[in-house]
């Protein structure tokens, strides 16, 4: 069916073409003054035909460059489609106007020439900058509105007017993890913790497994909300938003901390380096965690229980009371005794961190 349409509009196309172009051609070539040759019908039955044989050379070209140019048109997002055609739109009337301007100036071949170049260049710029910027303009657009009556009670949908730099995304990790409610609880986080309900769908899921250990965490990260909801100072809010175009949570997460300008609140080490990646501020909570551990440096001596052997030959394995691990080069002779170590080296990394130690005797 495709194909046949693109036949008739070579049809079409090919009559309008020697209706316009054969009678100088006619001219050229001194057959003007054939009256039977000579005359808009025949010009028009002469291109229409012209063009409808070629028709048939060219039109599985044209059906196949239709249906790739489909495939790209429906991959594209709904929201930065209208945008890029918004800003193509801008850029053709900013190109008209100055093609106008430049008409007046009457300037040979400049003029025939330029007023397209302008409507291309224009217009494709126009597509880019609504395309790529379509967030800020969103945001610029909900920011110029009146704020809107907000929702009683603490789950209030999201909205931008609630934005302020301390906005923190909450993921699904640190809400199961736990310890945000604690750190909540010192008054050490400021602003409004947000949980996007992409998020909570999410923990629903976990907590609605068949395995019992995953069952268990997503009702402990349901708990860890409610806990927050009843005891934060400042609201918990439950964020509508959604991205129907990003399947994963955490590029959805990235998504919408750079649309309204939050952090993002996690201690999942690859959404850690993927927010880095994509200039977004992440708070990670083991690298709080880190922080505040005591502070280890090579040299210093401790008093570890050796517990089991290491991954590597002869190592052994102890851990502090906080659960850094450490590894005891030469210790696995002394598993299940308390020794004293040196402490070689430290690893610190936001996944956590590595204590390397010898024990004080082969040290010495």
């Amino acid at each position: 069916m495709l194909k046949r349409i693109i036949q008739f509009a070579f049809l079409f196309i090919g009559g309008a073409l020697g209706f316009v172009f054969l009678p100088p051609l006619y001219e050229f070539i001194n057959l003007s003054s054939n009256p039977w040759l000579n005359n808009p019908y025949v010009s028009v039955a002469i291109g229409a035909l012209l063009l409808f044989v070629l028709s048939f050379a060219l039109s599985d070209y044209c059906v196949k460059l239709i249906q790739w140019l489909e495939e790209v048109l429906f991959k594209i997002p709904a929201v930065d489609l209208l945008f890029g055609t918004l800003g193509l739109i801008v850029g053709l009337i900013v190109a008209y106007l100055i093609g106008f301007a430049i008409e007046r100036i009457q300037i040979p071949i400049i003029n025939d020439i330029l007023p397209i170049l302008l409507s291309v260049i224009l217009g494709y710029l126009g597509f880019r900058v609504g395309f790529t910027k379509r967030d800020e303009l969103i945001h610029m657009f909900s920011k110029s509105q009146t704020g809107s009556k907000k929702k009683s009670g603490d789950q209030s949908n999201f909205t931008q007017n609630e934005q302020n730099p301390l906005t923190k995304l909450l993921d699904t990790s640190v809400i199961i993890d736990g310890r945000i409610a604690d750190i909540s609880t010192t008054g050490f986080i400021e602003g409004v913790l947000v949980v996007p309900q992409f998020v909570l769908t999410e923990l629903q899921h976990i907590a609605d497994s068949s395995d019992t250990l995953k069952r268990t965490r997503g009702r402990r990260g349901l708990d860890i909300l409610k806990k927050l909801q009843d005891e934060r100072a400042t609201k918990v809010i439950i964020s509508e938003e959604d991205f129907e175009d990003i399947h994963e949570v955490d590029l959805k997460l990235v998504r919408l901390a750079k649309k309204i300008g939050a952090q993002i609140l996690t201690n999942d080490f690859n959404l850690n380096k993927v927010c880095e990646l994509h200039q977004v501020q992440v708070l990670n909570i083991n690298d709080l965690a880190n922080a505040v551990k005591p502070v280890v440096i090579p040299g210093e001596d401790m008093q570890v229980l050796v517990i089991k052997d290491g991954k590597e030959h002869n190592q052994g394995v102890a851990y502090l009371d906080d659960g850094t691990m450490i590894v005891v080069e030469g210790g696995r002779s002394y598993i299940g005794q308390s020794i004293t170590v040196t402490v070689t080296s430290v690893l610190q990394t936001s996944a956590g961190r590595m204590i390397f130690a010898k024990p004080k005797e082969e040290v010495a």
